[in-house]
């Protein structure tokens, strides 16, 4: 992705599809610490790719927004860890 992170998404509810706003991200598959290997899916000038270790269905949906999601939940945020001394 172009000038930032990119979006990592997850299906921990175990749908058919998920619908995304990019077209590069990357699938861990469940949240961890049942994830696959996190894989880096591009799909190109198509609007739909499948998860080769997961066989979740990612459709882009130019209606929204690069950090969206249908569920929402799908988008996967890296926890924050506490830094020490600091509460």
């Amino acid at each position: 992705m172009a000038g930032g992170k990119t979006p990592k998404f997850c299906n921990e509810a175990g749908v058919r599809e998920i619908r995304i706003g990019v077209k590069e991200f990357e699938c861990i598959g469940a949240a961890p610490p049942f994830d696959h290997p996190h894989v880096f899916l591009d799909m190109g000038r198509d609007t739909e790719i499948i998860c080769g270790y997961c066989s979740t269905l990612y459709s882009f949906d130019p209606a929204l927004k690069e950090d969206e999601s249908v569920p929402a939940e799908a988008l996967y945020s890296e926890p924050r860890h506490a830094v020490a001394g600091h509460g």
